[in-house]
C-alpha cells in the first residue's frame, strides 16, 4: 500500500507524527493509500522552507518566473492521463470528466500567464501638477497557505497557484485528506526551485496551524463553511489576510418563454455533473408556473441521461466522495420526503460497493427543508414553482449563501433584475460559460475576498507607495 510523504524543500519528508490517515476509494470502499495526519512541526518546517525560498524567487524577474511557470502547464499536460486516473480513484469522478476539468485548469493557467505579464506591478500614479513622483509597486505578500478542496484537486491547484507564484510568493499547499494523492503527484512533477511550493498532507491537525502560522502572510482557502470558519478564525488571530471561498446553495431561475427542453438539459447538467459536487452546482430550481409542468417532465427525462457510471472509464455519475457525504445527501432527501416533498426520480441508495447516489428530482419542496436551506453537494434537483420572476428572486435570496446563480430568461428587464440576486457570479442563459476576466466576491456564508482575473493578483500582492520628492 502506498504511504505518501510531505514534500518540503523539494524532498519527500516523513511526518514527525507517526499516525496516518486512510485514503479510501469511493468506487470500491477500499483503502488505497495512507497519508500522515500532519503536525504543527511539519507545518513549521514547510513554512520555514517557503520563507527561505521566497526572497530568491521574488528577486527573479517577472519574465523569469513566468518562463518557469509556463513549463508547469506543459508538464501537467504531459501527465494528464496519470493525474486524471489518480484523481478518479481517490475522489470518484470518472476519468473522462477528470481529464476535462484538468484540461480546463491547464488552459486557465496559460491564460493567467498572459494576465500576469500585463498586470501593473509598477505604476506611476503621479497627479497632474504634483511635485515629485508617486509610484505604486505591487509586491508579493510572502508565504501563502493554500488549502484546497477535494472535489477538483488538480484543477483547484492550477486555478489558485499561478497568480500566487507569478507575483513572487512561495506556497505551502495542503490538500484535503480525502483526495491528497493527485496533489502529491502534482507537486512531485513540479520543476521549480526547492521551497517555492511545499506540500503538507493531513487533516485539521495540519490545516489549523498552517492558517495560524506567524510567517504565513495570506491564507487562501476553498472548502466548507464549517472548516472555513475555523481556519478563518485561526488566521484572524494573527491579523492576516484571507481569501475564503466557502459553500453555496446556488439557485437557478427558469422564466416563462424559454426553450423548455434545452433549458431542462442545461439545468440537469448544472445539477448533476460531478454528482453535484461543485460549489456552483444548481441546488435550488425556481420555475415559472406557466411552464412548470412541461419543464419538470423535461427535467426528469434529462436526469435519465445521468446514470451511475459502470466504472472509472465510463461516462455518467461517479460515486460521492465518501460514506459521510452520501449519508449527508440522502438525509436531505429523506427529510424533504418526510415533510411532504415528492421524489420523481432517484432518491434511493443503490446496491453494491461504492458511494454512488442517483440523479434525483424533487418537487413539493419548501424553503424550510434542509435541501433548500443548506448546501447538499450531491446530485439533487429540488424544484419550486413560482408565480413571478420577482418571487423567484426573493426566494433565491432567502438563504445565507451567495456564491453563484443561474437565470434563464429572454426578458431584458428580467436579465437586468437578475443582478439583484445575492451571488458573486450570475450566469444568464448558460452555466459556467465565459468570464475569463470576471471578478467577483461572495455574499454572506459563501466567503470572503474577491477572486478571479486581476483580483487574484491583487490578493497575492500588497501595494507599496514610493513618494519621490522633487529635486532642485
Amino acid at each position: 500500500m502506498e504511504h505518501q510523504r510531505h514534500v518540503i524543500d523539494g524532498v519527500a519528508v516523513a511526518s514527525t507524527d507517526p499516525e496516518t490517515l486512510p485514503v479510501v476509494s469511493p468506487w470500491t470502499e477500499e483503502v488505497i493509500a495512507r497519508i500522515p495526519v500532519g503536525s504543527t512541526a511539519d507545518v513549521d518546517a514547510a513554512v520555514r522552507s517557503a520563507v527561505r525560498a521566497q526572497r530568491g524567487w521574488s528577486m527573479r524577474t517577472l519574465d523569469e518566473r513566468i518562463d518557469l511557470l509556463a513549463r508547469v502547464a506543459d508538464t501537467v499536460e504531459g501527465h494528464l492521463a496519470e493525474l486524471a486516473r489518480i484523481e478518479s480513484e481517490e475522489m470518484g469522478k470518472p476519468v473522462p470528466l477528470a481529464e476535462e476539468f484538468i484540461e480546463g485548469g491547464i488552459a486557465g493557467w496559460r491564460q493567467g500567464l498572459g494576465l500576469a505579464r500585463s498586470y501593473p506591478f509598477t505604476a506611476d500614479v503621479t497627479a497632474p501638477g504634483e511635485p515629485g513622483r508617486t509610484v505604486v509597486e505591487r509586491r508579493p505578500v510572502g508565504v501563502v497557505g493554500l488549502i484546497i478542496p477535494w472535489n477538483f484537486t488538480v484543477a483547484s491547484i492550477l486555478g489558485s497557484l499561478l497568480p500566487l507564484l507569478a507575483a513572487g510568493n512561495t506556497v505551502v499547499l495542503k490538500p484535503s485528506e480525502k483526495s491528497p494523492l493527485s496533489a502529491a503527484r502534482f507537486v512531485q512533477l513540479l520543476d521549480l526551485p526547492p521551497g517555492v511550493v511545499n506540500l503538507v498532507l493531513g487533516d485539521a491537525r495540519a490545516g489549523r496551524p498552517l492558517a495560524a502560522h506567524e510567517d504565513v502572510a495570506l491564507l487562501h482557502f476553498t472548502g466548507s463553511v464549517e472548516v472555513g470558519r475555523a481556519v478563518g478564525i485561526a488566521a484572524a488571530s494573527r491579523l492576516k489576510r484571507s481569501v475564503l471561498e466557502l459553500g453555496g446553495n446556488d439557485p437557478v431561475i427558469v422564466d416563462a418563454g424559454v426553450d423548455v427542453a434545452a433549458t431542462a438539459q442545461a439545468v440537469a447538467m448544472s445539477s448533476f455533473v460531478n454528482s453535484g459536487q461543485i460549489c456552483t452546482s444548481s441546488e435550488r430550481i425556481y420555475v415559472h408556473c406557466d411552464i412548470a409542468e412541461e419543464f419538470i417532465a423535461a427535467l426528469v427525462a434529462a436526469a435519465g441521461s445521468y446514470e451511475l457510471a459502470a466504472d472509472r472509464e465510463s461516462a455518467g455519475l461517479g460515486p460521492l466522495v465518501d460514506a459521510r457525504q452520501r449519508a449527508h445527501v440522502h438525509a436531505h432527501v429523506e427529510e424533504a420526503v418526510e415533510r411532504g416533498a415528492t421524489v420523481l426520480r432517484g432518491g434511493a441508495l443503490p446496491d453494491g460497493p461504492g458511494f454512488g447516489y442517483p440523479a434525483t428530482v424533487l418537487t413539493g419542496v419548501t424553503a424550510e427543508m434542509r435541501v433548500m436551506r443548506e448546501e447538499t453537494f450531491g446530485p439533487i434537483a429540488p424544484v419550486v414553482v413560482v408565480d413571478s420572476f420577482d418571487e423567484a428572486v426573493d426566494l433565491a435570496n432567502g438563504t445565507g449563501f451567495g456564491l453563484a446563480a443561474t437565470v434563464y430568461t429572454h426578458d431584458p428587464a428580467h436579465q437586468q433584475r437578475a443582478g439583484d440576486i445575492h451571488a458573486a457570479v450570475i450566469w444568464i442563459n448558460g452555466w459556467q460559460q465565459g468570464g475569463v476576466n470576471a471578478v467577483a466576491e461572495p455574499w454572506g456564508l459563501s466567503g470572503v475576498g474577491a477572486a478571479g482575473s486581476v483580483a487574484d493578483l491583487d490578493a497575492a500582492t500588497r501595494p507599496v507607495s514610493l513618494l519621490l520628492a522633487a529635486t532642485a
